[in-house]
């Protein structure tokens, strides 16, 4: 038996081979029951420490007391045993890889040596120093809002968020307190902790503010959240005669002017590297990687490989377990990276490890899509007529989305997740393409029907539809789908597929990352939930105030290339709402009070009118909203399930897809197709994804 203890978690691996039950027969065996269960303990404890370990302005904290407060403010809850499962899950798993890389290390590698080298050699070739790719996050992003308005808070612990924290500033951080961290569970840490209800307004006001400053210098900049963004500069620098630490520097100092927040930036060749870089000297501070390769290659051989962009806390585990610790590391395993994780996984990995990425920053709206999907949370349903009756409403959805963007699809996805958290899919390929509603109910209803049957005790509290494999129904001319970039930064041949994108396999472990991520969130968003019930059970004082339980998660998170959205002044967005999340206490009680002879309210995430209750309707409104954001399978077409299975959980199973923010349904719709809109004057201009 191999113990390995490292930070992020205890990694046992049994040989098989090896018989050491001769001395003591009943004695051993419980020793290494004992062991597994220590090791899954430590393991667990560390999973629960959350997504968002890695931010900024932890160095100083007591980790390990941090994750001992989370376990016991779990434990017991459905969240805790989810978990728990999920982690015994990727324990075994790794396990299997263990086992797989023992049998690899008696045989001839040179073959996959070779491999490794060949395509070593090949990247080199394609390297590209020319450009200068920036990063740049605001710092504490809602936090700083607040601060505005309320500069006193700027030297105490405060936090933006109820349920699940959104951000919290620097005084927060240096009681381990962090985004995506439950709100009773920061109290617990932090008891003076000031968390204030989110003001969407608010930061979509600052937002644009920082995106026009932006614009200035890339027109094209390319956002990846509210408060993220990539730009390419080097047209900009080359016009205006200036190094690329001159320019950023100014463009901080220009926000921090006219916007009163800091912002923190990474300048590097690649995006990729731009993006770690932006976490270097965090808040208001920057970080270069110069364009050469001896710099570049320095930089990577010590960085851990968490903190590459597309490396989750699972994937995260693998790699430790087989030794690949820092992105120098990879160098050393690469004969094994193959065969253990799939040829996307071993490209990806190569290219991490050569400080390799993309340098087209562009609009989101002009990546190209895979697939069109919609899916909604709910209450838990166990009755079949029900479900087939959502299944309806969602083939319905699905079907709106399809016609206006103007496609049909050849397969067709059903998920589900039940009410333990469990997420199922199922797909079949359809005959013809299809769009029309009831062929994607008639299509959907079988695989559903066979779920039924092979889960025991099936209860629903999430049901999506999803077409791939998509066929544009465009005139001629008009085809987004197949559209190139007129961006034309880089002097370096990229590699293209056959509609001449730039093709990095980095988007896809990207989103997977950003999928877990935003299934963590959402779990804990059930969580706290739990909490708040249990809290109004009992009549605790502490309850939130607000009477609306408000879920954050979907507005933090990134929009990814395949994420698309409205402006804020889109006629889509209604006065009380940005993309269907409640926005303040006002809202909340205008819905109230519009109802309250009815005795119904109507949520203002679904329209439907809820019960006068404020448990139920606190409830409702927290099933409308958490829910999963930014998942799409970019690999779908060519049939890879290698993402997937590198770093989701290994008997969960994930859809990706992308989603729309622009509705004020219960559920994620795909994108209009419909990229011009009038401007004031009456003329047309391109519809941009700033940071909404």
């Amino acid at each position: 038996m191999t113990l390995h203890d490292e930070n992020d978690g205890l990694f046992i691996h049994v040989d098989p081979d090896t018989d050491n039950t001769q001395d003591e027969p009943d004695q051993i065996p419980q020793a290494q029951e004992a062991s597994l269960q220590a090791s899954q303990h430590h393991s667990l404890k560390h999973h629960l420490l959350g997504p968002s370990l890695t931010k900024a302005g932890q160095d100083a904290v007591d980790q390990k007391r941090v994750s001992e407060i989370i376990y016991e403010a779990s434990k017991g809850s459905k969240f805790f045993n989810n978990e728990e499962v999920k982690d015994k899950n990727l324990t075994l798993k790794i396990e299997r890889i263990l086992r797989q890389k023992a049998q690899l290390e008696k045989l001839d590698l040179k073959t996959d040596l070779r491999r490794a080298d060949d395509y070593i050699a090949a990247l080199e070739l394609a390297r590209d120093l020319s450009q200068y790719v920036v990063h740049i996050d605001c710092d504490a992003f809602y936090a700083a809002v607040e601060e505005i308005d309320r500069p006193e808070l700027k030297t105490v612990p405060m936090a933006v968020g109820m349920g699940v924290l959104t951000t919290c500033n620097y005084e927060a951080r240096k009681y381990g307190c962090r985004s995506a961290m439950a709100g009773f569970v920061a109290k617990k840490l932090c008891p003076q902790l000031v968390c204030l209800p989110l003001n969407f307004d608010k930061y979509t006001a600052k937002a644009k503010e920082v995106r026009a400053i932006l614009a200035e210098y890339d027109p094209r900049f390319e956002s990846s959240s509210i408060d993220e963004a990539y730009m390419n500069i080097t047209e900009y620098c080359n016009t205006h005669q200036m190094g690329p630490e001159a320019a950023v520097e100014q463009l901080r100092k220009e926000v921090h002017e006219k916007c009163k927040i800091t912002i923190s930036a990474g300048i590097a060749p690649n995006a990729k590297l731009a993006k770690i870089c932006s976490n270097k000297n965090k808040p208001n501070g920057q970080f270069r990687i110069p364009n050469d390769r001896a710099a570049v290659m320095s930089f990577m051989s010590k960085l851990a490989v968490r903190k590459v962009n597309g490396v989750g806390r699972v994937f995260e585990r693998e790699l430790d377990a087989i030794g690949v610790r820092t992105c120098g590391d990879i160098y050393v395993q690469r004969a094994y990276l193959y065969k253990l994780f799939g040829e996307k996984a071993f490209q990806f990995l190569m290219q991490t490890y050569l400080g390799l990425g993309r340098t087209v920053v562009q609009p989101a709206e002009e990546y190209e899509r895979k697939s069109v999907g919609t899916e909604s949370t709910f209450r838990d349903i166990s009755n079949k007529q029900e479900l087939r009756e959502k299944l309806r409403h969602t083939a319905e959805e699905l079907a709106k989305d399809m016609v206006r963007v103007e496609v049909k699809g050849r397969t067709l996805v059903l998920k589900v997740k039940l009410h333990t958290y469990e997420v199922f899919t199922r797909q079949v390929a359809t005959p013809k393409a299809v769009h029309l509603a009831d062929d994607l109910y008639n299509y959907s209803l079988p695989m559903l029907a066979k779920l039924e049957k092979e889960i025991p005790d099936f209860r629903l509290r999430l049901m999506g539809l999803r077409c791939t494999h998509l066929v544009s129904t465009k005139k001629a001319g008009t085809d987004f789908f197949r559209r190139k970039s007129n961006n034309d930064n880089s002097c370096a041949e990229k590699p293209a597929d056959d509609a001449g994108w730039e093709v990095w396999p980095d988007s896809e472990f990207e989103e997977a990352a950003r999928q877990e991520r935003q299934e963590e969130i959402e779990e804990l968003e059930r969580l706290s939930q739990e909490q708040q019930q249990d809290l109004t059970a009992n009549q605790d004082p502490n309850i939130l105030s607000s009477g609306v339980y408000v879920s954050t998660a979907d507005w933090h998170e990134p929009f990814g290339k395949y994420k698309y959205g409205s402006e804020p002044n889109s006629p889509v967005a209604s006065p009380q709402s940005k993309h269907g999340r409640v926005l303040n206490k006002a809202a909340a009680s205008a819905s109230k009070g519009e109802h309250k002879q009815e005795a119904l309210w109507d949520c203002p995430i679904c329209q439907l009118p809820q019960p006068a209750n404020d448990r139920d309707f606190n409830s409702h409104i927290d099933l409308c909203l958490s829910r999963q954001t930014i998942k799409e399978v970019v690999a779908e077409a060519n049939g890879s399930a290698v993402v997937a299975s590198s770093r989701a959980s290994p008997d969960v199973p994930v859809l990706d897809r992308p989603k729309s923010v622009n509705g004020t349904k219960s559920k994620r719709k795909a994108p209009s197709s419909n990229l011009i809109e009038p401007d004031v004057a009456g003329g047309r201009r391109q519809k941009r994804l700033f940071f909404t």
